[in-house]
């Protein structure tokens, strides 16, 4: 079962790493940013591909989800919260779920959304209700009295009161419920074209550049209340500002904050939000649907003010904020500053949400991602998804295109003595390096095209070598929670002459293991470092290694590499002490290895797997077996020629369940060595 499925099954709430988009599995506008419990929660609406019977070329929105993060860059969907058809008063299938807000009141959580009501035409906007940030909320029957209108914004003042905004910059206090506009809320007569008609609250955007405005959204800093709105300055919508002394008004225009999309979407809508001493600018833009903007994604940038107050203008980035870790996968198209010469594009036309690629046309090209933090990285190697084409070399640096090399990736895919084959010419591949260098702390990455070739580039990692042993400690160990062995004595490898496996037949085997290959093999109780010296296939000395496993299944294979120089074509040697409470009787010895193997306990052969095998938990059962009280001796030989090799051992009870109820003490310091 993959992740994805058992989260989906298990009703966990899915994890998102990422930049600008920051939701990248479906299509988020309208984005409300709020900071709850030291946690950003994220309320936007939720764009979909019309369904048949709506209009294919407008905005569609059934349901809203809830997200969260601590550092801006991993985000938790916590899933739906409200959907269209749940809510008494909306119109069933209307698919007009658009911009909400959440607020938090005297330990409830109040989160205002609108959709078209079932009985009028127009909006309503209503209020849910929860106790807690991800909900689950429960809808109030009906609307909120006397608003018509979209894209609610709920203002708490440092005045004590509520003020709810909507549509195009109106503004009414709320009751003390949240639920209700105040008794004394304003009501003027507005003329629409050729109708006229009622509306409540009073109009904060009069006298303001407000063609076609909507979404507004307040907040209060250093005595000053800012109403934020996007609206049409030319073509398509800005993010534009004005500020007053009073929640409800008059307000002064002050400017912009983010001008129009360069890609001509047409909307754009928003959250100014505090966290850990830094503003940020929620919004969203069509990066997941270029030709379609009616399908947008939430971005966010960094917000600065001016001494005065004011607001500085924002940019657009593709790199958004945040700091990622270096092991966890960076989309590093989503650059912060490139060369002219560094274009992007979607890697899929119609699975957009595979993301971007970028591209490096020559040597000299170069882009920077920054904010990368390497302190989890101690023994690592970088990992690269790009297209590797004849004399591809691309250099990670620290800080800038001429900066500290940090990895090295190169590939000659056309020559019959490169690694790979001829057909992976401008294939997506995944290439790995080991570094030159590991940067300290959080610093800028550089990829550079060193090359001839043009480079296309997904995503780079960094990953920490597997060490797969620690020392044994002289605490006794557990076998783990399904019963396996971890904590083992092994002498380093001895060399076999072995050029394929199929000698493995029962006979070879046999032969094989009842060999001498060093004195005391069968009786030898070693102690970490003691060495011994070989007798056959030819002399030497080697030494065993107490050692516990970060796996299930000892690594042999990297043992070797690790410990000795024979690799391939090795018999290993392994003993551990099972010390048990009590006598356990009806046990049976459940094993597996890569290749061969012969297990003795107590000094009686109990099992043997012959032939060559792949490491299988349980592929082989011993028949029933006692372990006595106290100390008992579990021995191994492991044998195979040019593959790689590893075994686990468990004892399992007559149910077949784990036995786990003793330790394990080989390797303690207490052991003395027997000659």
């Amino acid at each position: 079962m993959n992740r994805l499925l058992s989260l989906l099954l298990l009703g966990l709430p899915a994890v998102h790493a990422a930049q600008n988009p920051v939701i990248r599995d479906q299509f988020t506008a309208d984005p409300t940013a709020r900071v709850f419990n030291n946690k950003v929660y994220l309320y936007p609406s939720h764009d979909i591909m019309p369904p048949e019977g709506q209009r294919q070329d407008w905005f569609a929105m059934e349901d809203y989800h809830v997200f969260s993060s601590e550092n801006l860059t991993d985000w938790t969907d916590h899933g739906v919260i409200i959907t269209q058809n749940a809510v008494p008063w909306v119109r069933p299938d209307s698919y007009s779920m658009w911009a909400p807000d959440c607020v938090e009141r005297g330990g409830k959580y109040y989160f205002y959304f609108p959709s078209a009501p079932r009985d009028g035409r127009g909006f309503g906007v209503g209020v849910a209700i929860a106790d807690k940030p991800e909900g689950p909320f429960i809808p109030e029957p009906e609307p909120i009295k006397g608003i018509s209108g979209i894209d609610p914004c709920v203002l708490l003042a440092s005045d004590g009161h509520a003020y709810i905004f909507w549509g195009a910059g109106r503004c009414a206090r709320l009751k003390d419920n949240m639920k209700e506009l105040a008794d004394d809320t304003p009501c003027e007569k507005v003329k629409w074209g050729d109708r006229e008609f009622e509306m409540m609250g009073v109009d904060c955007l009069k006298g303001l550049p407000n063609r076609q405005a909507e979404g507004p959204f307040a907040f209060e800093l250093n005595g000053y209340y800012y109403l934020t709105y996007p609206y049409v300055r030319e073509n398509t919508e800005v993010l534009a500002y004005a500020m007053s002394r009073q929640p409800m008004g008059p307000y002064e225009y002050k400017g912009i904050i983010m001008a129009e999309h360069d890609n001509g979407c047409w909307t754009n809508h928003h959250s100014i939000v505090c966290y850990q001493g830094q503003w940020y600018l929620f919004y969203h833009r069509n990066w997941f649907s270029p030709r379609d903007d009616k399908r947008r994604s939430v971005c966010i940038e960094r917000l600065y003010f001016n001494a005065d107050g004011t607001i500085r203008e924002v940019k657009q980035t593709l790199r958004g904020v945040g700091t990622n870790k270096a092991t966890e996968k960076i989309e590093i198209d989503r650059y912060s500053e490139a060369s002219a010469d560094v274009t992007t594009q979607l890697i899929d036309t119609i699975n957009t949400f595979r993301s971007y690629q970028a591209t490096l046309p020559q040597k000299g090209s170069w882009l920077r991602y920054a904010d990368v933090d390497f302190a989890p990285v101690t023994d690592g190697y970088a990992v690269v998804a790009m297209k590797a084409t004849d004399n591809t070399s691309l250099y990670i640096r620290e800080k800038s295109a001429t900066g500290r090399v940090i990895a090295k990736l190169t590939a000659t895919v056309k020559s019959e003595q490169g690694p790979f084959r001829r057909d992976m010419s401008g294939q997506w591949l995944t290439l790995t390096a080991p570094l030159e260098s590991t940067p300290k702390g959080v610093t800028d990455l550089v990829v550079t095209n060193e090359g001839g070739a043009v480079i296309d580039v997904d995503w780079l990692l960094f990953k920490n070598r597997p060490h797969y042993f620690a020392p044994a400690t002289a605490q006794p160990a557990q076998p783990d929670a399904d019963g396996f062995i971890r904590r083992w004595m092994l002498l380093e490898p001895i060399r076999q002459d072995i050029r394929s496996n199929v000698v493995f037949t029962y006979s070879w085997l046999r032969d094989a293991f009842s060999k001498t290959y060093f004195k005391d093999q069968m009786t030898i109780m070693p102690h970490d470092g003691q060495r011994v010296r070989t007798i056959a296939p030819s002399k030497g000395a080697l030494a065993w290694h107490a050692l516990d496993s970060e796996t299930y299944n000892m690594k042999l294979f990297r043992f070797a590499e690790r410990y000795g120089q024979q690799t391939y074509g090795s018999l290993f040697w392994a003993v551990t002490v099972v010390d048990c409470p009590e006598e356990i009787q009806n046990v049976r010895l459940a094993a597996g290895s890569n290749g061969a193997s012969i297990w003795w306990l107590n000094g009686q052969e109990v099992l043997l797997l012959e032939g060559d095998r792949r490491m299988v938990e349980d592929d082989g059962m011993s028949p029933r077996l006692t372990l006595k009280k106290g100390r008992n001796v579990l021995r191994c030989a492991v044998i195979n020629g040019p593959g790689l090799s590893d075994m686990c051992a468990r004892f399992i009870d007559a149910d077949g369940k784990p036995v786990t109820n003793y330790t394990v003490i080989s390797g303690a310091p207490s052991y003395p060595p027997i000659k």
